[in-house]
């Protein structure tokens, strides 16, 4: 059966839009894949230690950290990865590795209470899982109840009032939106195929601590048995945009990246894709056909269009990075 939904045709800079196509159309979507049976409750999955809400690992799940990451409303991440026991994730080049059927990826999005003082705990809301089975990603979205202590599985999405302090002593209040089955195949599908976005190897490829210890995050998962043994030298690295050491060019793409580029590529969603461009950062600036767009990318960035999925709230230092790069062009 096929799935369709509503949306504007948009060219997403993750907290914020470009708006290149004209109304509302209905665009065909991808079939969900139904290869595993979600539980109703998160606690099932064993995912974590002690007290739930403290969002401590448990020993068979390994933390994954990013260069960049997606903009989802100013809130913060935990990603996770089980892998089936004796199992490794297989090194395919700078892209994502294949992953072995039984794959358990977990991100977590969570909001401190105050961001100047991390004593006072955090408030964790919604925990989104991608689970490989059959050689398809199933995808589940768990919503935290307010004691912490546990998250239920709700696929139909709805928003939820969010509040919290910034680093500015603000208080800030969003209606935080949890996303439905069809609004995550929108942004994960690649190929006409359910696929992660974030772990590509470029964007594992980052000096972490563990045990105290600086290492290369991708040399620590092959010390654990966890991806394959290769020359981790070979693989490129995706810049962190927030890193303000970079080159403007550096963090602009990088930013269109992993903001824009899992819609945006020649295998994303679609309606995106015929837009015919193309944020990778690997992408030439030319074949990107950013230079092709920049004053309507300058104007519309400037009005704060917002992203149809995924974000009710602006990415403010995304809208000026953004500018200040296409500026630059």
């Amino acid at each position: 059966m096929k799935n369709t939904i509503l949306k504007s045709a948009v060219l997403f800079f993750g907290g914020l839009a470009v708006f290149l196509g004209a109304c509302r159309e209905e665009v065909e979507m991808i079939p969900i894949p139904m290869t595993v049976q979600f539980e109703q409750n998160l606690s099932a999955y064993n995912i974590f230690q002690g007290d739930p809400g403290e969002l401590v690992p448990a020993n068979d799940y390994t933390l994954l950290e990013l260069n960049s990451t997606l903009f989802s409303n100013y809130s913060e991440k935990q990603r996770l990865v089980k892998l089936p026991t004796g199992s490794q994730m297989t090194e395919t080049g700078n892209g994502l590795p294949s992953f072995p059927d039984g794959t358990i990826l977990v991100k977590t999005f969570f909001y401190p209470i105050d961001e100047r003082d991390e004593t006072l705990g955090r408030q964790v809301v919604e925990t989104r899982l991608l689970i490989k089975a059959e050689g398809q990603w199933n995808v589940g979205t768990y919503i935290w109840n307010d004691a912490q202590t546990e998250a239920s599985l709700e696929l139909n999405g709805f928003d939820k009032q969010v509040e919290w302090i910034n680093l500015q002593g603000a208080s800030r209040t969003i209606d935080y939106h949890f996303p439905d089955q069809d609004e995550c195949a929108a942004c994960h599908q690649q190929n006409a195929q359910v696929l992660p976005i974030g772990p590509a190897l470029r964007n594992l490829n980052i000096e972490v601590t563990r045990d105290n210890f600086t290492i290369n995050q991708l040399v620590h998962l092959q010390d654990n048995g966890l991806l394959t043994d290769f020359d981790v030298s070979q693989i490129g690295q995706l810049p962190d945009y927030k890193d303000a050491s970079l080159s403007l060019s550096e963090r602009g793409r990088a930013y269109m990246d992993m903001n824009c580029a899992h819609c945006h590529n020649p295998g994303g969603w679609s309606e995106a894709a015929s837009q015919r461009v193309d944020f990778r950062f690997e992408t030439s600036l030319e074949d990107s056909r950013i230079l092709n767009n920049v004053d309507e990318i300058t104007r519309l960035v400037r009005e704060g269009e917002m992203p149809y999925l995924g974000n009710t709230v602006v990415d403010d230092e995304g809208v000026d990075l953004i500018i200040q790069y296409v500026n630059s062009l």
